[in-house]
């Protein structure tokens, strides 16, 4: 609010700008309030112009520093929003001396009467709480003298820079905390995942081998009655003895072609083929015999 008091004794008119009241005394005595604009005084009354107000919304800042709850200092800055009602230009004038250092002393009284009954986390969360508490204390009292508090806005609340960097190295810490969980859970993820796909393979590895066994004992199985049955005065023996001889031969072959440098010792002689035939039927017997 602006005030200012004139001296026009001996002046027949003064100037009253816009968004303003002029407060009219005669004889030192409130007469009227004027108008923006051309004002007409009385010199044989005594009449000048005592004062203006302004009727534009004004804004005050307010930095308070109190204790919150868990022993933190912490600094709060609010802003304020004001003007003095139109009707009520007398009151705004003459009833309060200094309207700003009332509204400073109602944010301190405020701010100090509710901040330590909060942490410093609630007080963050509680900014809006805190600006509508100070604004109903300011609208109490204000108003009684002709003020009409239109906004109050809580823009910072700041904590002793000592507690600020402890707070971020917590949430650094935290961070890390949350980071190491999340890679130690993907790397979790990633083993147990081999680990599936690894006896998936297996399984498969080995449903094939099954089943390749079963194609050849099934092939050796139909070769055995076709040649029986083809060639005459062959037994089963016989036949297997040829066929084991024939893939013996076999695998020779495909030993030699390899080619890469291996040295393979091989139990080889005239009767190494009726040897393997033996102990093939050897473990057929005794299988039988445990199925028994």
């Amino acid at each position: 609010m602006s005030q200012q008091t004139h001296n026009n004794m001996g002046s027949c008119f003064s100037c009253i700008e816009t968004s303003n009241k002029g407060l009219i005394t005669s004889c030192g005595k409130f007469d009227r309030i004027a108008e923006p604009g051309c004002v007409i005084l009385n010199p044989f009354a005594c009449e000048q112009v005592q004062g203006t107000v302004s009727l534009k919304i004004q804004e005050i800042g307010v930095q308070a520093e109190t204790k919150t709850k868990d022993n933190v200092f912490v600094t709060v800055r609010i802003a304020v929003q004001f003007l003095p009602m139109e009707d009520r230009v007398f009151d705004a004038f003459y009833k309060l001396q200094n309207p700003r250092s009332m509204m400073t002393s109602v944010v301190f009284d405020t701010v100090r009467s509710t901040l330590p009954k909060l942490t410093l986390d609630e007080t963050f969360e509680s900014k809006e709480e805190l600006a509508q508490d100070t604004m109903a204390s300011l609208k109490a009292i204000m108003e009684k003298y002709g003020y009409l508090i239109t906004n109050v806005m809580v823009t910072d609340v700041e904590p002793d820079s000592r507690v600020k960097q402890s707070m971020n190295e917590i949430n650094a810490a935290k961070r890390l905390q949350d980071a190491a969980m999340f890679q130690a859970e993907a790397q979790k993820i990633k083993v147990v995942k081999e680990a599936e796909a690894d006896a998936e393979s297996k399984f498969l590895a080995g449903t094939g081998i099954a089943r390749q066994r079963k194609a050849i004992v099934d092939g050796l199985r139909q070769s055995i009655v076709s040649f029986s049955g083809e060639v005459q005065d062959t037994t089963p023996r016989e036949v297997i003895e040829m066929m084991l001889m024939t893939q013996y031969f076999d695998v020779l072959k495909d030993l030699s072609k390899e080619g890469k440098g291996n040295t393979v010792f091989v139990n080889h002689g005239p009767g190494a083929v009726g040897q393997i035939g033996e102990d093939i039927r050897n473990s057929m017997m005794q299988a039988q015999a445990m199925k028994r």
